[in-house]
């Protein structure tokens, strides 16, 4: 394997509409990306050939983030890859309504596997390969804002969201100083097109916002741009939500 020349990005969910426009900007940042998939081969290729177009060198692999057996073989084929890794981002996410007191032990293991185990998994086999460099790496978890709000029909999203914000601060500490670990949580976003209800929905959200306005994966980027540079910031969970939790 030749010695890497561009820092490397792995990630999670990156063929996803966030992870998507995440991935192709940390790309034009110069990274080398590796992500992984799970339901849309054929969207992950397009994400792949456009991401490409700025990184030739970078790649996928197909990964059941809730599956630890699959984390480690997308950890080894990405070693096999590339012999640095410097920004891990987890993106991949479920997210659904499962109102009380009717949730079933399935809807809460799609849950909670993905967003929380899957995570945690992610996270620490990054890490064993963070901690053998001999340079400042960084762990960036994707959470959401509802980990501080109580939101009746979706417990155990909210639960594992939390979850991760708290790993997000044991990571940080047991790993400092080598591993820089964060969490950005965003707010309301207008990124699944068919989550859009019309423009009147959306004026009814903005309002509720102090900033009056919905978030948009630019803000996200922007974020992680900033983690990905500042040397001096671990542990933080970091609300990208235009002041809603000021509401």
């Amino acid at each position: 394997m030749a010695e890497q020349q561009h820092k490397v990005c792995f990630m999670t969910g990156g063929s996803g509409r966030l992870g998507k426009q995440i991935a192709s900007a940390m790309a034009r940042e110069g990274y080398d990306i590796f992500f992984t998939w799970h339901s849309s081969h054929a969207e992950a290729r397009n994400t792949l050939e456009a991401i490409q177009a700025i990184s030739p060198s970078s790649a996928m692999v197909s990964c059941d983030i809730s599956n630890v057996d699959e984390i480690k073989k997308a950890f080894a084929e990405f070693q096999a890859r590339f012999n640095r890794l410097d920004l891990l981002i987890t993106s991949a996410s479920n997210f659904f309504g499962t109102p009380l007191p009717d949730v079933t032990e399935h809807e809460w293991d799609r849950l909670v596997d993905t967003n929380m185990k899957g995570t945690f998994f992610t996270m620490q086999e990054g890490a064993s390969i963070m901690r053998n460099q001999n340079f400042v790496s960084r762990i960036i978890t994707i959470t959401d804002i509802a980990a501080e709000l109580t939101w009746k029909n979706f417990a155990p999203y909210t639960a594992s969201k939390a979850a991760v914000q708290h790993l997000t601060r044991v990571f940080a500490k047991v790993f400092a100083p080598s591993i820089l670990v964060n969490s950005i949580a965003p707010g309301t976003f207008t990124i699944n097109p068919e989550w859009n209800n019309g423009q009147e929905l959306d004026d009814e959200l903005a309002n509720k916002i102090p900033l009056k306005r919905m978030g948009d994966p630019e803000d996200i980027i922007r974020t992680i741009r900033f983690l990905s540079q500042n040397d001096y910031v671990t542990g933080q969970i970091i609300n990208v939500d235009g002041g809603r939790l000021l509401s």
